[in-house]
C-alpha cells in the first residue's frame, strides 16, 4: 500500500516538471565511440526524462563551445527561458556539460537555479539539486564560502533559540509596537499607532475586507505604516505612491499591507518566528505555511483578543473566491496592464451565464481612482491569442528565410529608433540630474546660511533625491531595453524556425504560450461617448513587434 501512495505521489509530482535538456560539445573534447556526441546526449537525457515523465519543453544545444565559454547562444537562451518561468528543471549528461569555470557554474547551480525555483540534475555526476547530500567538492571545497556558511548556521541557530523563547527578532516592530528601550526583543504598545490596528480588526470583525478598510484609511487620511517609520528615522524607504505626491501618497494604504496586520498573530499578544524558508548564499526563498511557523503565545500586551482573530481569519477566508480550473489559469503570469502595469486577474461574473474575465489588479484593488478596469473575457483572449500563433505560424512555414528576414529588419529598425530616443531622454536626463546636484548644494547652502528651515530642507531633500533616484532607475531600464531588442534580432531566425511546429495547432496550453509569448498587454481608452476600447497586444518571446489588435467593448 505505501509503494503504491509513493509511486502515485511520484507520478503526481513528474507531471508538474517542464524540462529543460541542454548539451554541449567542445572541438576539444575527446570523442572516442562518440559517446560524448551531442545526438547521443540528446537521446540519453530524452529518455531520461522520458522515463521519469516529465514534460521536455526544448533542447538546448552548443555544438563547439568550450565550457569556460558561460556566453554560449543555447546556454543563454535557456537561461531567459528559466527566468520567465518557461522551465522548472534543467538536465544535462554531467556537470561538464553545463560548464568548466567552476565559479560561474557553482553560480547557477547555488544560486541562480534556485533562485528561479529550478531544479538542477546531471545525471552521470549523481548530482540533484532537491537532494540535500548532493557532493559538489569544487564548490564545497572554498575556505571562505565554508566559513561563510558556518557563520550562517550559527546565526540562524541564534535566531531560532530565539524565536523558541518567544523572543521578537524583527528589524522594525510590527506597525501598532514599538521595541522595548530596554530589551529590544520584546515588544510594547505604540501609544500613536495601537488605534489604528484596532480600529482595522474592528471594521474587519464587522464584515469588511481589505479593501473597505483601505478605502476608509485613505478617506480618514491616515498615515501608511511607510510614513510612521520614516518619520520616526527607522527608514527612509518611500511607497510608490509616495514617490508619484510626496503630500498625498503617505495616506494610500496598498492592499498586502493591511492583510498582513489581519492575519498576523502577533496582535493577540504571540510572537510567531521562522515564516520564511532560507537557503545558503541566497536567503529568503519563499514562504512557509503557518502551520509551520514558531508561535509562542503571551509575550506582550495583545490589541484583539485570541477569539475575535479566529473569526477575523474565518471571515477572510470567506471572502476568498474559489480557484479556478486549470483552464480559466491559462493565462496566469502574462497578462500585463497597459496603463499601470500591474498584472489582470480573472474572475466569474455573477450571471444567469456566468462569464470568466480578466480585469486590472489595480482596479480590483483601489477603485478606477487609481486605473481603469481594462476588462477582457477570457473566450475573447483565448481565441484572439491562438489566431495569432496560427497566423505567425503558416507565414514561417510558407517561407522561414523571408519571415526571420522581416522580422530582422523589423527588429533593427525598431532597435535604432529606440536608440536615437533613447540618446535624447539620457541626455535631458543627465541634464536635469546635473541640475539637482547643483540644487542640493544650494540647499545645503541655504540651511547652513539659516535661509531655510531644517523641515523646508529635509523635505525639499527628500523630493530631489526622489526625483533623481527615478532618473537613474530610467536610465537603466531603457539601456536594459536595447540591450534586449539587440539581441531579438540575433533571435529572429531561430523565432521563426521555432513559431513553424505551430502551423497546426488547436489549441492552447500553458507550456505553449510560455514558450511562445512574453507578455500579453492590454489597453483601455475611454472616447467622449464613454465607450470602452480594448486593444490586446501579444508580444512575442522572439518578436520584437507587437500584434495588436482591438477588441469591442
Amino acid at each position: 500500500m505505501k509503494n503504491t501512495m509513493n509511486e502515485q505521489m511520484r507520478t503526481l509530482l513528474a507531471g508538474s516538471y517542464r524540462a529543460a535538456i541542454y548539451c554541449r560539445l567542445s572541438k576539444d573534447d575527446d570523442l572516442q565511440g562518440e559517446s560524448a556526441s551531442i545526438a547521443n546526449q540528446r537521446a540519453m537525457l530524452e529518455t531520461y526524462c522520458e522515463q521519469q515523465g516529465w514534460e521536455v519543453v526544448e533542447v538546448y544545444q552548443d555544438d563547439g563551445y568550450t565550457g569556460l565559454n558561460m556566453e554560449r547562444p543555447a546556454l543563454q537562451r535557456m537561461l531567459k527561458a528559466v527566468e520567465r518561468k518557461q522551465v522548472n528543471i534543467v538536465v544535462t549528461k554531467d556537470l561538464s556539460r553545463l560548464g568548466r569555470n567552476y565559479l560561474q557554474t557553482g553560480y547557477l547551480i547555488e544560486d541562480f537555479f534556485p533562485r528561479h525555483g529550478v531544479r538542477y540534475i546531471a545525471v552521470n555526476d549523481g548530482i540533484d539539486t532537491m537532494r540535500e547530500s548532493n557532493d559538489i567538492a569544487p564548490f564545497k571545497n572554498i575556505l571562505n564560502e565554508m566559513y561563510s556558511k558556518d557563520i550562517s548556521k550559527k546565526v540562524h541557530s541564534s535566531y531560532l533559540l530565539k524565536a523558541q523563547k518567544g523572543q521578537f527578532t524583527g528589524c522594525l516592530a510590527p506597525f501598532g509596537y514599538r521595541k522595548d528601550p530596554k530589551d529590544k526583543n520584546h515588544l510594547l504598545l505604540d501609544p500613536e499607532t495601537a488605534p489604528i490596528v484596532r480600529q482595522i480588526f474592528a471594521w474587519a470583525l464587522e464584515g469588511h475586507g481589505p479593501n473597505f478598510i483601505r478605502r476608509r484609511l485613505e478617506e480618514q487620511r491616515v498615515p501608511c505604516p511607510t510614513w510612521w517609520n520614516r518619520q520616526r528615522g527607522l527608514r527612509d524607504t518611500f511607497t510608490k505612491w509616495e514617490k508619484a505626491d510626496l503630500e498625498n501618497g503617505r495616506y494610500i494604504w496598498d492592499f498586502s499591507v493591511i492583510k498582513d496586520i489581519l492575519t498576523n498573530p502577533v496582535y493577540t499578544g504571540a510572537i510567531a518566528s521562522q515564516k520564511k524558508l532560507y537557503r545558503f548564499k541566497i536567503g529568503t526563498i519563499g514562504d512557509k505555511r503557518p502551520e509551520d511557523w514558531i508561535v509562542v503565545e503571551g509575550q506582550h500586551e495583545a490589541l484583539i483578543d485570541r477569539s475575535s482573530f479566529e473569526v477575523v481569519q474565518e471571515k477572510l477566508r470567506a471572502r476568498q473566491r474559489p480557484r479556478q480550473n486549470g483552464k480559466a489559469s491559462l493565462f496566469a503570469g502574462l497578462l500585463k496592464c497597459g496603463e499601470c502595469g500591474k498584472s489582470l486577474t480573472i474572475r466569474v461574473t455573477n450571471a444567469k451565464r456566468p462569464k470568466q474575465i480578466y480585469a486590472c489588479k489595480t482596479y480590483n484593488a483601489y477603485g478606477k481612482n487609481h486605473c481603469t478596469q481594462h476588462r477582457v473575457e477570457y473566450d475573447v483572449l483565448y481565441k484572439l491569442v491562438l489566431d495569432q500563433i496560427q497566423e505567425c505560424a503558416q507565414a514561417a512555414l510558407q517561407d522561414e528565410a523571408a519571415v526571420a528576414g522581416r522580422l530582422s529588419d523589423a527588429c533593427a529598425a525598431e532597435q535604432n529608433a529606440q536608440r536615437e530616443a533613447l540618446e535624447r531622454f539620457l541626455a535631458k536626463d543627465e541634464e536635469r540630474v546635473e541640475m539637482l546636484n547643483k540644487m542640493v548644494l544650494r540647499l545645503y547652502e541655504d540651511r547652513m546660511a539659516g535661509r531655510i528651515s531644517e523641515e523646508n530642507f529635509d523635505l525639499m531633500l527628500r523630493k530631489t533625491q526622489a526625483e533623481q533616484a527615478q532618473l537613474k532607475e530610467r536610465a537603466a531600464e531603457g539601456r536594459k531595453k536595447l540591450a534586449d531588442e539587440e539581441q531579438l534580432v540575433r533571435n529572429a531566425r531561430q523565432w521563426a524556425e521555432v513559431i513553424r511546429e505551430y502551423a497546426d495547432i488547436t489549441e492552447l496550453d500553458a507550456a505553449t504560450l510560455h514558450r511562445l509569448v512574453k507578455e500579453i498587454v492590454v489597453h483601455e481608452t475611454i472616447d467622449a461617448g464613454r465607450t470602452r476600447h480594448i486593444t490586446i497586444e501579444i508580444h512575442f518571446n522572439l518578436k520584437p513587434i507587437a500584434a495588436a489588435k482591438p477588441v469591442t467593448a
